[in-house]
């Protein structure tokens, strides 16, 4: 990398359109006056910063403000970001569900579409149908895929920074697919792909529950839990990308599997899926004592997950969101036995977000590779080559 000196005008010009665009972002029309001030750039700097970002379709002028007063003289000129200018997308591949989530630049979303799909699929069929959802929710949006700045994916599974799964049991052909790599033929941007529970603590810290809190765990609680971690505001992957699959704990004693801990016999729970879970569940919540014994004997053991990871970790605040997150009574039993096992209990909340929570997390990730480039210091071209 060249050596930067006092005298790059090019870095300056880049700089003075971050601070500016920043300035903007808040949605609010601003005048070349207001944004001086609120930048500390002069007045004909801010002009020509203004007439570049137009140029690359950033920015945009709107007319007189909307008061009605009547003004002495030219009425000031007012500018906004133009959120219109491309669309994120973040996207769920679930055992059950294929979901997509449509977004402006601010991180507006502006629609969603999903379809239930079958967990026997196979990888293609799954991918296929995922594809269908995107292209119905472009086409109700009326935007083309060219218009996507960037792209997120959240899947189970462990997962490298490429997006290839290295480990995923809960689809088939799912181990060994190279997701990240298949879904970039589609798209003419940027693809992130991340496990499902690591966004769901993204969104969670973003817009949920654990909005304003930088050490959270979310536990995406399904037959087999996963959870995601931020430490200090940052997700936490792990050396392999592996951490947080609690799911895994069960392989220490087979007694202690999804499958026998909701039977309600001496055999396992089979087959086990969420039919035959949901069954359980309505059995407890009717009063069935076998049925709330079984559904204790799983409570108990996501109590015992969790409280490895808060040990470890100690955060703020402890989410639960998946199927588990609708169990009736779920947060007093893990509020007692939290505060049972760890030395600094941690709060416990239910997902804010509901279904929408694994999608919402991707599309923060793809926001958060369009700031980037936003709002970089090295050379890009804007609605270019986003790769």
């Amino acid at each position: 990398m060249d050596r930067l000196t006092g005298g790059d005008s090019s870095l300056l010009r880049r700089i003075n359109s971050a601070v500016t665009l920043r300035a903007l972002r808040d949605g609010q029309a601003l005048t070349l006056t207001r944004l001086a001030g609120d930048t500390g750039l002069s007045r004909p700097t801010i002009e020509g910063v203004i007439e570049d970002l137009s140029g690359a379709g950033l920015v945009a002028e709107v007319g007189q403000a909307p008061d009605g007063a009547r003004q002495r003289g030219r009425p000031a000129r007012r500018f906004r970001f133009r959120a219109e200018a491309g669309r994120v997308l973040g996207a769920e591949i679930g055992a059950h569900t294929v979901r997509a989530v449509l977004a402006d630049l601010t991180g507006r979303i502006t629609g969603g579409c999903a379809r239930p799909v079958d967990e026997a699929l196979g990888a293609d069929a799954r991918l296929s149908a995922l594809r269908e959802v995107v292209d119905e929710l472009l086409r109700r949006a009326g935007v083309t895929r060219e218009a996507l700045w960037a792209v997120g994916v959240g899947t189970p599974g462990i997962l490298d920074t490429e997006g290839t799964v290295r480990l995923g049991t809960a689809m088939p052909g799912w181990t060994g697919l190279e997701l990240g790599a298949r879904l970039r033929g589609w798209f003419r941007c940027p693809v992130l792909v991340e496990n499902d529970a690591n966004l769901g603590a993204i969104a969670e810290h973003w817009r949920g529950s654990a909005a304003g809190m930088d050490d959270v765990v979310f536990v995406l609680a399904g037959l087999s839990p996963g959870a995601g971690s931020l430490i200090g505001g940052r997700l936490h992957r792990g050396f392999g990308g592996a951490a947080g699959e609690i799911g895994a704990l069960h392989l220490l004693g087979r007694e202690a599997s999804p499958e026998r801990l909701l039977s309600l016999t001496d055999t396992p729970l089979d087959p086990l899926d969420e039919a035959a879970v949901a069954r359980v569940l309505r059995l407890a919540r009717e009063g069935d004592a076998v049925a709330r014994g079984a559904r204790d004997r799983f409570l108990r053991r996501l109590v015992h997950d969790v409280a490895a990871l808060v040990l470890a970790i100690d955060p703020q605040v402890v989410v639960v969101g998946g199927w588990a997150a609708g169990l009736d009574g779920v947060l007093e039993p893990l509020r007692e036995q939290l505060g049972r096992f760890c030395l600094r209990p941690p709060e416990v909340a239910l997902s804010a977000l509901g279904e929408e929570v694994v999608a919402t997390g991707a599309l923060r990730v793809a926001l958060d590779r369009v700031e980037a480039q936003l709002f970089a210091l090295e050379p890009a071209a804007a609605g270019g080559d986003r790769s």
